[in-house]
């Protein structure tokens, strides 16, 4: 067990005191509700108003405790409030917020830890574009791409998210997003991903379909194809359902890509920066992208993106090709910059690698005596759990996967929905979450299990908890002050914790 001190988290959570939305929590819902759009989502899926946040987990305004699985979508793979990313940002703080793209030490520090870790030949061999979203990244790659080729034609596969920002809704498969645009769909051709769990194009998988049905694309002059130009790909499907493709598949499609003068863009806003157990995703299949989109984590939880690309790819760009007022804000500079280096310097990335592989397991043995779970699959800190109403016809069940996640809330523990059917519930821990955190988490997450399938109509409520059964009696609330939003005191870090 892990000394409560040495914890970025709160050490008590899972604690609900009021059954959320407790009553202060549901008084700011309502107020939130009165003045913003209804278009909003998140607090329909979370119905909590957050107070003060450490580590891997959440405190709302109620005195409720929660696990954070969720980790802003994969925006915390440090956790929330770093003491790192903390110190670089105050540090930031007391010298220059915004410089337009004029240079600063923030900005040359973030470029040079940025090169250090980059991908394969891309690594201290890359030019960079500055963003604020992935959205936005990913639209700046295909434009970089069609600008280097001459020519236009994007091939996405089916379950892609990239954003909803301008055109890059198009490259996002959702038809739900497409119906919000006004823009637009451009030159886009969508390809079935080779999901071994879902399979379109082939039981073996996919992979020498999805090829032979590319080249077929290309050489077939009456494809339908007139061009193309690059190839977006996640190499585990994000919002998609936590698909993870044959081994495989990304060095085919680099093969792919290279036959035909094809530029082969990587989408890593969500699979990037140890995620998967490797820095990045493509290098679990040591291949390198000609063009690199990171966001998320690159900020530390403050809004940036970034595109990186091969540094022979273009001769040169007219001036202001892709620029924005906020774009590499200074906070947000010196947030990645610190991020990196924890990254890079600490052995985060290979705790994740080796503790991912044991806790895929013990979701897979959860889902061995519980058949309305269809697969489990994920590398790394990246796990999907899918729903199905049988394992035999694979029918997706969104609707229990929406269950699981208000049970889980009412235990304690966040955890989001993805999927093309809303039917995977993923796990994106930060990586540095307490291994009894872990625990805590996967025993609630069974006992939701339970609950629902004894009462398939309602999940049972779970009451007022601490941890969950089996882990001691539950304690008291801890005698230091509640931190606050405005200074909230952090946990002692040693110089030696990995975290």
């Amino acid at each position: 067990m892990v000394e409560h001190s040495h914890w970025l988290s709160f050490s008590d959570a899972p604690r609900i005191l009021h059954p959320p939305p407790g009553p202060r929590s549901r008084a700011l819902l309502g107020d939130q509700a009165r003045w913003e759009t209804d278009a909003v989502g998140y607090p329909h899926y979370f119905p909590i108003a957050p107070k003060v946040a450490q580590g891997s987990t959440i405190e709302d305004v109620d005195g409720n405790r929660f696990i954070d699985w969720v980790s802003g979508i994969c925006v915390l793979n440090l956790g929330h409030r770093h003491p790192a990313v903390v110190a670089a940002v105050e540090e930031q703080l007391r010298a220059v917020w915004h410089t337009l793209e004029l240079p600063t030490e923030a900005r040359l520090r973030f470029l040079e830890e940025l090169q250090a870790v980059l991908p394969g030949r891309l690594r201290n061999h890359a030019r960079v574009f500055f963003s604020i979203t992935g959205g936005d990244a990913v639209e700046t790659a295909v434009n970089l791409a069609d600008f280097a080729q001459g020519r236009r034609g994007t091939v996405v596969f089916s379950g892609a998210y990239h954003g909803v920002h301008g055109g890059a809704v198009h490259l996002t498969s959702g038809r739900r997003y497409h119906a919000t645009t006004s823009f637009p769909p451009g030159s886009v051709v969508r390809v079935p991903y080779p999901d071994p769990y879902r399979p379109v194009l082939g039981a073996d998988g996919g992979v020498a379909e999805t090829i032979a049905y590319l080249e077929h694309l290309v050489n077939d002059p009456h494809s339908g194809v007139d061009s193309v130009s690059s190839v977006v790909v996640e190499p585990i499907l994000g919002e998609g359902g936590y698909v993870v493709p044959p081994d495989d598949f990304l060095p085919s499609l680099r093969e792919f890509c290279d036959r035909h003068g094809i530029l082969l863009i990587a989408d890593e806003v969500q699979t990037g920066l140890g995620r998967t157990g490797q820095m990045w995703a493509v290098d679990h299949a040591q291949v390198t992208p000609d063009i690199l989109c990171i966001a998320k984590t690159i900020g530390g939880g403050i809004p940036l993106a970034v595109v990186a690309y091969r540094d022979d790819l273009v001769k040169s760009l007219p001036r202001g090709f892709h620029f924005g007022t906020f774009r590499a804000n200074t906070l947000a500079l010196a947030a990645g910059a610190a991020t990196l280096k924890v990254l890079r310097e600490t052995d985060v990335i290979e705790r994740t690698r080796l503790r991912g592989p044991p806790l895929l397991d013990r979701f897979r043995a959860i889902a061995d005596r519980h058949p309305t779970i269809g697969q489990v699959r994920g590398r790394g800190f990246m796990i999907g759990v899918e729903f199905v109403r049988n394992r035999t016809g694979r029918l997706p069940w969104g609707e229990r996967a929406h269950a699981m996640r208000s049970a889980l809330l009412a235990r304690g523990v966040l955890m989001h929905t993805c999927g093309a059917w809303d039917q995977v519930l993923r796990f994106m821990a930060p990586l540095v979450i307490e291994d009894e955190l872990l625990e805590r988490g996967l025993l609630a997450f069974e006992d939701a299990l339970d609950s629902l399938e004894a009462s398939p109509e309602a999940p049972r409520s779970a009451g007022p908890i601490h941890p969950p059964p089996g882990l001691g009696e539950p304690r008291a609330p801890p005698s230091h002050v509640v931190p606050t939003p405005g200074s909230p005191p952090m946990p002692h870090l040693p110089a030696d914790d990995p975290g």
